[in-house]
């Protein structure tokens, strides 16, 4: 099944398009149309969260895969990960920062013995029923005491921090890991034309700056995180990953795939 509408002819997507535009326009001229001196990212993410899944809809990327494609292949990732580490997910707790909706936590808080979110967003966290989420007050300070996870997740979540506050994330990422924790950060890849196309043009990443692995590297390990694992993935469009979806390991280091993951450990 296809996600969304064709954007073609789908006069939904291009009122909401239109009206977030809008909205886009206002902040850039109350803020005199500075990017650091934008509003706060849960302003921007209030206004997409009743319509955010259609707002992703584009015909790249509907013809690629299917929306939950996308979050199983990032959890499988993350599976790959501790089962390649010997960590044993079941006695390991979990925090996904900038959990949005909730998808990738419904997908694996059965394999944690414990998981919570937190996002910017009062109206995004709304979807998240049934799941245990905290409101983030600030883009880089996270809710969270300090020690208090194994494992953190940031997944599509840099490119919406303003450069000036990446470096003060990845520092909360830290505070709130116990020792020896682990931080995974998923990323757009820059590198992928086809990934650069889709954001340039989706409403919900109008203020996306993508950064690319060598950034990622550099503000983990400026907190003193040991990278650990590295892969770029989505090369393969889902149906062609259910046929020969091993052929991916064989491309993993291959800088070209269309978003990247980098383990990083304490």
């Amino acid at each position: 099944m296809r996600l969304g509408l064709d954007l073609s002819s789908g006069p939904t997507y291009m009122q909401l398009s239109k009206r977030l535009k809008q909205r886009h326009r206002e902040r850039q001229d109350m803020n005199h149309g500075s990017l650091a001196a934008r509003t706060n990212v849960h302003a921007e993410f209030d206004d997409y969260a009743e319509q955010y899944t259609t707002l992703l809809a584009d015909p790249l990327r509907d013809r690629f895969a299917n929306n939950d494609f996308f979050h199983r292949r990032k959890f499988m990732l993350i599976r790959e990960f501790f089962r390649r580490s010997g960590l044993n997910a079941k006695q390991s707790s979990w925090v996904d920062i900038g959990c949005g909706q909730g998808e990738l936590l419904r997908l694996g808080m059965a394999e944690f013995g414990s998981s919570t979110g937190c996002d910017v967003s009062p109206a995004m966290l709304r979807g998240c029923e049934g799941l245990t989420v905290l409101r983030q007050e600030q883009d880089d300070v996270l809710p969270f005491a300090d020690g208090f996870a194994d494992f953190a997740t940031a997944v599509c979540v840099y490119h919406h921090v303003p450069l000036s506050k990446r470096a003060a994330l990845t520092r909360e990422a830290a505070r709130v890991l116990k020792p020896g924790g682990t931080f995974c950060i998923i990323e757009h890849n820059p590198m992928n034309p086809v990934t650069r196309t889709v954001v340039k043009r989706s409403p919900v990443d109008r203020d996306a700056l993508l950064l690319g692995i060598r950034e990622t590297r550099r503000l983990l390990e400026e907190q003193r995180f040991r990278i650990v694992w590295e892969r770029y993935f989505l090369f393969l469009p889902e149906l062609l990953y259910r046929r020969i979806g091993f052929a991916e390991r064989g491309l993993a280091r291959v800088p070209f795939g269309g978003q990247y993951a980098v383990f990083a450990r304490l």
